[in-house]
């Protein structure tokens, strides 16, 4: 059971619809009942939670090998990514189903700058802070909000926590349209090689302002709507947590980090 970390924050998930055996014909007709009988899963409690012992890393890298290889990248067991690194991951039940880890600039040196250096030390020069989410893996059907949760939260860390005022990573080309819709990447970088995955990648850059602006504007309203996808908003900003819920969060995870969640 991975209980062994303080949960930074929980949510739990509606009861999702299963449809269950027709009912029973109404004696008199012929056929079978045209509708089924709607029976209601229970629902999930998901928990984040940092990644503190050599057991935790080691199951989020289990599950980022699992998910790369299903969509035929490769990940070495053993690869090491420069600068000071977070690693968060999200369970339910005990089960590891998500998993992100977050590389800080404090020395100037991200995994990124292995091929988009130059790019890089541009915004370096302008007197950005930059940080890198990377090796984010989702479990197959887990709720939008693990994936929602584990970028709150990792934002919380970089840019409340630590004052870094941009996310960048290294994404494939086809994955591109994804960020720019459901986060606000821009473009930052053009395609070049990535050779820690063997695959093609390019640079997107996201300010953390406006990400902040965006938390500010619809973070929690799928919740408020009853679980329904904001019809306004089709980004994974609805899926984040309300921003009123911050505060306790980042009080959580600094108190984490003082006890040696920074890696």
């Amino acid at each position: 059971m991975l209980v062994d970390e303080m949960p930074i924050a929980s949510f739990r998930t509606p009861p999702l619809p299963v449809i269950g055996e027709g009912r029973p014909r109404t004696p008199g007709t012929t056929g079978t009942a045209s509708s089924a009988t709607a029976v209601h899963a229970a629902s999930q409690v998901f928990n984040v939670r940092l990644a503190i012992s050599a057991e935790r890393h080691a199951d989020a890298g289990v599950l980022l090998r699992r998910m790369y290889a299903w969509r035929g990248y490769a990940v070495e067991a053993g690869a090491r990514e420069e600068g000071d690194k977070v690693t968060l991951y999200a369970e339910t039940g005990g089960k590891l189903v998500g998993t992100i880890s977050l590389c800080l600039d404090w020395h100037g040196v991200l995994p990124a700058d292995e091929h988009f250096g130059d790019r890089l030390d541009i915004l370096r020069r302008e007197g950005r802070r930059l940080c890198e989410p990377s090796r984010l893996a989702i479990d197959k059907g887990m709720s939008k909000r693990v994936f929602a949760s584990l970028i709150h939260i990792s934002y919380l860390y970089a840019h409340k926590l630590h004052g870094f005022t941009d996310y960048v990573i290294e994404v494939n080309p086809r994955h591109v349209a994804f960020y720019r819709h459901m986060l606000g990447f821009a473009d930052f970088g053009a395609e070049r090689q990535c050779s820690r995955v063997g695959a093609p990648a390019v640079l997107l850059r996201l300010p953390l302002d406006h990400m902040a602006a965006q938390i500010a504007k619809w973070g929690g309203t799928h919740v408020q709507r009853g679980g329904g996808q904001n019809g306004a908003e089709r980004s994974f900003y609805p899926y984040f947590f309300p921003v009123r819920e911050e505060p306790g969060i980042s009080a959580r995870l600094a108190a984490l980090c003082g006890t040696g969640g920074r890696a």
